[in-house]
């Protein structure tokens, strides 16, 4: 019996086999990362551990301000914005659904959106507020808690790289998760740099973006189980 067609492609367009889900490790994972996006939202709420830097990375980010990182940080603040996030995701959902691939598109899309809810809940329930606006470089509203760029980020291009991993070599997949990490982790201290977020901020939008990642994985991994075909 042939597989689904969701069970098959990988990357975004070419077809390929996909290894055997495995619910468990990937719950366990979820679980894992979840409880360490506490501990960060906790840190940050409590301002204990990474927190307590805060105020010196600040700082120290004023200081090594030029006009040319400045230029750069923004650009990339920018690109790395929920709304760009969130039409990488819309077009990467797009190219996937016109290639019969829908299960892939709504977990790119869902996971974006469920992103979206998520790190604006925590923003109203912590009420953190932004560092002082006469060091804020760029416009920017709501809480401080966590970072909306930081959250964003990791879930959409965590979510392409989960989508492209089955079909690349081991080279490639180092390759892929190098570029990943340095442009989430660039897009994450720009708001730093720029004044609008405590680094504090910034590490809990990540770990809060691994978390909601890793439980949309899960999720996925899941309905794969539902879908494709034990093996006699």
């Amino acid at each position: 019996m042939s597989r689904p067609t969701e069970d098959r492609p990988a990357g975004l367009r070419e077809p390929v086999a996909l290894p055997r889900p495995r619910p468990v490790f990937d719950a366990v994972v979820a679980v894992v990362l979840g409880l360490a996006a506490l501990a960060g939202l906790w840190a940050a709420v409590t301002g204990v551990g990474p927190a307590r830097l805060d105020a010196a990375l600040l700082d120290g980010s004023v200081e090594a301000r030029t006009d040319l990182l400045t230029v750069a940080a923004v650009a990339v603040t920018h690109l790395g914005s929920t709304a760009a996030m969130s039409v990488l995701a819309a077009l990467a959902g797009l190219r996937l659904w016109l290639a019969d691939r829908r299960a892939d598109a709504v977990f790119v899309i869902g996971a974006t959106a469920g992103a979206q809810l998520v790190f604006r809940a925590l923003k109203q329930l912590f009420g953190r507020p932004r560092p002082p606006e006469d060091g804020q470089l760029v416009h920017a509203v709501s809480e401080s808690l966590p970072s909306g760029h930081a959250t964003t980020a990791v879930v959409v291009i965590g979510a392409l790289v989960v989508l492209a991993w089955p079909s690349r070599r081991p080279a490639a997949r180092a390759a892929m998760v190098t570029a990943a990490a340095l442009w989430v982790g660039a897009v994450g201290l720009t708001r730093v740099y720029l004044g609008v977020h405590w680094f504090s901020d910034v590490l809990a939008g990540w770990l809060v973006g691994a978390a909601w990642l890793a439980l949309c994985v899960a999720a996925r991994s899941r309905w794969r189980t539902r879908v494709t075909p034990r093996a006699v």
